[in-house]
């Protein structure tokens, strides 16, 4: 292709690519000046006569992860959204772009954000205005506590990021089988009642005892299904914070298969962690495969992580590709292996929510909470339930049972 080095083209067609890279690195890419030099290469080798191979030409270059394909594509499909696209940029004619026409107002906000701010009319200026204060009033806290994640714009969701990180999630503590040495203790301690006497070499005081109490391990089963795609990057951001902060907790991650992510949130950089993270899991954004993640759970890891009474926050909105086969006996299975199970769903955020998939008619009986996860406010909620320890069996299907014996009848 020699129009991307030639005199005519040397403006409008290399600045278009760079003002794209830039709306990607605004969206959450992570687009440098080697990519943009990379790209430009690539367009001058497939040339623009062919769609399909401009918009391929420019995914080998920017993305590099699974989770970036849908940002790309609907990127790519926005900025060169002009039907007539070859006409266009063999004229070299800038894609316009106004935030206020229909089809960007259904676009992701983030993304709708980077392409704006992508435009070659905004000057630093204007750039600079927008920057805000990290100091939010009473009223903008409370508005962000209840945004909806989906909704959130990036600065938005970087305020959402800090509020999750400073978030603390104390568990309630429960009785172990330990006892320690307590002067008001209800139990006596023969043995250092025993081993104090033959110290003195006469009768002393009895010792006392009293059974340790410590918060139990953590197990986290985290959708990373499409569905979930919109949510997941922010509640790694939670599990990343929990781990942290306290010990014993477990994480995995599963769509059509289970992934052990625990090692990788040992690392304190959580963007080093969420990229070891993406590198190991396969499964992103596709199907979802429940009752054979929870089989391959149960068989191999819950007798190493749940067997000292665990709460286990399963994270999912129970859409399953297999229609729920199988689900019902591993979520079983699961349930009477821990201390307290939780459901955790974004759908229910919606008023007119009803458990109508077999995937969540079978999840739903086995539950001892259910909740949603949909906002800081969720989030919130779900520390204060997690500080009380509460009976084991809430019935969390109770609310739902009419629904439930109405669908399967």
């Amino acid at each position: 292709m020699e129009g991307a080095s030639s005199p005519r083209e040397g403006g409008q067609l290399l600045a278009n690519l760079m003002y794209f890279a830039r709306a990607l690195r605004a969206a959450g890419l992570p687009v440098g000046p080697g990519q943009v030099l990379n790209a430009v290469e690539a367009v001058r080798q497939v040339g623009i006569e062919n769609r399909a191979d401009f918009y391929w030409a420019l995914h080998a270059v920017f993305v590099n992860r699974r989770d970036q394909h849908d940002i790309f594509d609907q990127a790519f499909h926005i900025f060169w959204r002009n039907p007539k696209l070859l006409e266009k940029m063999m004229g070299l004619l800038l894609p316009s772009l106004s935030v206020a026409d229909p089809e960007a107002q259904e676009m992701n906000r983030r993304l709708a954000e980077a392409l704006a701010e992508g435009q070659p009319g905004k000057t630093r200026e204007a750039e600079q205005e927008q920057e805000f204060d990290a100091a939010m009033s009473f009223s903008e806290r409370e508005v962000l506590r209840r945004m909806d994640f989906e909704q959130m714009s990036n600065a938005e969701m970087a305020r959402a990021r800090e509020a999750v990180r400073r978030l603390a999630l104390v568990l309630a503590e429960s009785p172990t089988r330990r006892f320690a040495v307590n002067p008001r203790g209800a139990r006596i301690d023969m043995r250092a009642t025993l081993r104090a006497q033959l110290r003195s070499g006469g009768i002393i005081a009895l010792k006392r005892k009293n059974r340790v109490s410590r918060p139990p391990p953590l197990v986290v089963l985290c959708d990373i299904s499409g569905s979930m795609s919109r949510y997941t990057r922010l509640f790694l951001h939670f599990i990343h914070a929990v781990a942290r902060d306290r010990g014993r907790v477990h994480a995995f991650l599963f769509g059509t298969r289970l992934t052990n992510i625990t090692r990788h949130l040992h690392t304190r950089d959580v963007d080093e962690a969420l990229d070891r993270v993406a590198a190991s899991v396969e499964d992103w954004s596709g199907g979802t495969r429940i009752g054979k993640s929870l089989a391959a759970f149960n068989r191999r890891w819950s007798r190493r992580v749940l067997g000292q009474g665990a709460v286990v926050l399963f994270i999912s909105d129970g859409l399953d590709r297999d229609g729920g086969a199988g689900l019902a006996r591993e979520m079983e299975r699961l349930h009477k292996s821990c201390r307290r199970l939780i459901w955790l769903n974004p759908l229910l955020r919606y008023a007119g929510f009803a458990p109508k998939s077999l995937g969540m008619r079978a999840i739903l009986p086995h539950v001892d909470e259910f909740r949603p996860v949909h906002n800081l406010e969720s989030l919130e909620a779900l520390a204060e339930a997690l500080k009380r320890a509460g009976p084991r069996r809430l019935d969390a299907a109770q609310h739902w049972r009419p629904e439930l014996e109405k669908r399967a009848g």
